[in-house]
């Protein structure tokens, strides 16, 4: 069975919420932030040597990063459910939304968190963070222009790039996106979502 190894509050959320789609069983192992640095437990690095989450188990095998696990999880569980057919034009472009969530969508967001916390000795960098988050959220703004969905149906795409548009929201800046705050409180509305989260305990990233 699926160990799912999650940290409270972090990206291993959207692995919950894969598999309560797919309905794939699962258990859940919990671990906790360091309440003052935020930083995951220790522990973690008995699954992984990184130390960091998401990480699954799966029987013998360790798997880690977001997209190589629901990759996995799509292609040893999912039956044919969440991904166009291997070959097809609409897999290729599903492949580039796995890699590009956190190859790209993810750094100026992670960028700005970070710099804002440097108070005056971050303001010069903030004009080209700010710049790169217009940049790829207008790109993602465009690829959900008259869709629901990014493939044009639920797929682990949105999954994998759920976090880009929470931490978004997070930042209040999804007024500014109107087509990814719709994306955003469509599958934030959904059962398997809302079983995912009650699973998965406290979460900062869900909007009013």
């Amino acid at each position: 069975m699926i160990v799912v190894h999650h940290l409270n509050d972090s990206r291993s959320q959207r692995i919950l919420w894969l598999l309560e789609e797919l309905g794939v069983p699962y258990e859940i192992k919990r671990y906790q932030r360091d309440a003052q640095t935020r930083l995951a437990p220790p522990e973690l690095k008995a699954v992984h040597p990184l130390g960091k989450s998401p990480v699954i188990t799966d029987g013998e095998r360790v798997v880690h990063e977001s997209g190589a696990i629901i990759d996995y999880i799509i292609r040893r569980h999912g039956g044919g459910r969440l991904a166009p057919a291997l070959g097809s034009d609409a897999y290729e472009t599903y492949l580039q939304w796995l890699h590009y969530a956190e190859g790209s969508a993810m750094l100026p967001l992670l960028m700005l968190m970070y710099v804002s916390r440097l108070g005056e000795a971050g303001q010069p960098l903030h004009a080209r963070i700010e710049s790169e988050i217009a940049n790829h959220m207008t790109y993602v703004e465009g690829a959900l222009e008259g869709r629901e969905w990014l493939l044009g149906e639920l797929s682990a795409a949105d999954v994998q790039m759920s976090f880009v548009g929470e931490v978004l929201g997070a930042f209040n800046r999804l007024d500014g996106y109107p087509n990814i705050k719709a994306w955003v409180k469509c599958f934030q509305a959904r059962p398997q979502y809302r079983t995912a989260l009650e699973k998965g305990g406290a979460y900062s990233f869900v909007q009013a």
